[in-house]
């Protein structure tokens, strides 16, 4: 169990490592041209990277505290952010008529390892 969690990590780390990455690194024009960007034309260019450099941290977050065991409680914490975030954007998907699948799918794997952490936690 605990190899499929760690993979569902790296899953969950790598999907907002690399989107944060670009909201960080591209220009709001070029973030925009994307239909599944639809969002982000009515934030400032400030704002959008500043959720990509949330995406960033929360993707080490997922990651660094559990595999370092510096205060690991931070990784079902992030995971549990990032349910909510993806079910979040699931709507706004939906609304915007774009397919909520990946957010979703996404979603049930923060869900899956916010709650196997904190049972591995509640282990000790």
């Amino acid at each position: 169990m605990n190899a499929f969690v760690w993979v569902l990590q790296g899953l969950l780390a790598f999907a907002f490592m690399s989107a944060g990455g670009l909201k960080v690194l591209r220009s709001k024009d070029a973030i925009t041209a994307n239909p599944r960007m639809g969002w982000a034309r009515r934030l400032s260019a400030a704002q959008i990277k500043l959720f990509g450099a949330a995406e960033v941290l929360g993707a080490l977050a997922i990651v660094e505290p559990w595999a370092t065991g510096i205060v690991p409680v931070l990784t079902p914490i992030a995971a549990a952010c990032f349910f909510v975030l993806l079910l979040v954007a699931a709507v706004v998907y939906a609304r915007s008529e774009v397919s909520p699948a990946l957010p979703l799918v996404l979603s049930v794997a923060a869900a899956v390892v916010a709650c196997a952490r904190v049972m591995e936690l509640s282990r000790g």
